[in-house]
């Protein structure tokens, strides 16, 4: 594969899944690279339901709570052998065994010597899940020498620490030359563009199929979403990523 995207984050409930589907719906609409899409969290099949990116269930846990390392070694595989983009979403109960295990097999590195670039995204909340979030962001900046992608998901209270924005945060400041890119989810009206999100994440829709769903989704609500689509796009393409990577490794 040309580049390989892993979804982490060690803090459950942040919209993790939501980030790796917006990810996925980018790259296959803006990259002429064909997209293989992995699910690997035991946990929760949301990723997985998502049809239109045909994402494949990868089960990388033991009964013991440990890396299944035969089935997650044989996705390593994949991810260098096919052609196209990878995206893994990676579930918040398989965070800790999995960082221990790329640490342990320094499989990042494996992945670049392959030539295959590797790119983490690390969604984040504020609220009171914020201090687990950057324990998780820090937790990925140290376990990988991959470059990194911040996602701020303000729909639990805006990424702030008292009175900080994230580009003041200690770990960003710390890490900046790691850090390739933030995206901004800011919150909305929960009633409106909030209804219309939940709307089409709980009927497990692309973008695309929502604003083709008439009979679900109204003029006003298809607007809504166009907006929330065009502004977090629009973010992704200001990354060197897909189509847009200069000199990948």
């Amino acid at each position: 594969m040309k580049e390989v995207h892993f979804v982490v984050q060690g803090k459950g409930g942040v919209g993790k899944s939501f980030c790796a589907s917006i990810l996925g719906q980018y790259l296959q609409e803006n990259c002429s690279e064909a997209l293989h899409c992995f699910d690997t969290d035991p946990v929760n099949a949301t990723f997985s339901a998502i049809t239109a990116l045909n994402p494949k269930v990868v089960n990388i846990m033991t009964q013991h709570n440990t890396i299944d390392t035969r089935n997650f070694d044989d996705m390593i595989e994949k991810l260098v052998a096919l052609d196209g983009i990878g995206l893994i979403d990676n579930g918040a109960a398989t965070f800790v065994p999995l960082m221990a295990y790329l640490a342990e097999a320094d499989l990042i590195q494996i992945l670049i010597d392959s030539g295959v670039r590797v790119v983490m995204h690390v969604p984040m909340n504020g609220g009171q899940a914020l201090n687990d979030c950057v324990k998780g962001l820090a937790q990925t900046l140290k376990t990988t020498k991959a470059d990194v992608v911040v996602w701020l998901n303000d729909f639990k209270g805006e990424v702030q620490d008292g009175g900080k924005d994230f580009l003041k945060f200690k770990v960003y400041e710390a890490n900046k030359a790691r850090i390739m890119g933030v995206v901004h989810i800011p919150n909305r009206a929960p009633d409106t563009f909030g209804k219309d999100i939940y709307d089409m994440t709980t009927n497990n829709l692309t973008f695309a199929e929502a604003l083709n769903n008439h009979d679900l989704f109204k003029l006003a609500a298809r607007s809504r979403l166009t907006r929330v689509r065009n502004e977090v796009f629009a973010q992704l393409a200001k990354l060197p990523i897909g189509n847009q990577t200069q000199d990948a490794n």
